[in-house]
This record gives C-alpha cells, structure tokens and sequence, in this order.
C-alpha cells in the first residue's frame, strides 16, 4: 500500500512547512484541514491515503486535520491534430482521429496546495 509512505510524506512536508511558516511556537498550531490535488493517474485511493494520514498524524501538529483531496482528471492532446479531451476509460487513444500519440495534460498530479489553520 504506497498510501502509507505518501501520508508519510504529506505528514512530514507539511509539518516543514508549518516550521517555516510560523517561527514562533509551531507546536500551537492546530491544522484543520490539509488540501491536496491528487490526479487520477496517481493510482492513489483517496480513503486509503486518508486512512493513513488519520493513524500517522497522531501525536504530530497535524492530528485531527481533515485531509482533503481534489481528484484531477486525465486529460490528453493528440499530437497529430491537436484535440484535447478528458479520458474516462481505459484507452488512450485520440477520440477524434484514433491516433494513440498523445500527451497527458493532467491526471499525473500529487500536489500539497494548502494547509487550513484554526482561528
């Protein structure tokens, strides 16, 4: 399950984050919500990742904080006549001219965008 060793990482790149952001004791701060953007080619299962992050948090600056996930969809270029479009299925091919050179435009991504901090 490499849910667990990105919770981890999530765990540790926001904890940096909150060390650097707020010099003055960081251990007072309670994070709410971590807001993440996660693509669908990431072959990540969002309840597993929240899962994780839920039992590695504990005891940390971030336990309790809600993990959210932005789940961003595959979208794609044929690079023979320029279409653009969403891939909902398993093929990879131009659903235009059925070319299968294409480039993926999103869908790859696992991005940390925001860190909610309690009043």
């Amino acid at each position: 399950m490499h849910e667990m060793g990105i919770a981890m990482q999530v765990l540790e790149i926001a904890t940096a984050s909150l060390q650097d952001a707020v010099k003055e004791n960081p251990e007072n701060i309670r994070v709410e919500k971590v807001n993440l953007r996660v693509g669908k080619l990431s072959a990540v299962v969002p309840e597993s990742l929240r899962f994780c992050f839920e039992i590695i948090s504990k005891d940390t600056v971030l336990s309790g904080a809600k993990l959210e996930i932005d789940e961003i969809p595959v979208t794609a270029r044929c690079n023979d006549c320029g279409e653009i479009w969403t891939i909902t299925g398993p093929v990879f091919r131009c659903r235009k001219c059925n070319s299968g050179s294409l480039e993926i435009l999103s869908g790859q991504e696992l991005d940390i965008v925001s860190l909610e901090i309690a009043d």
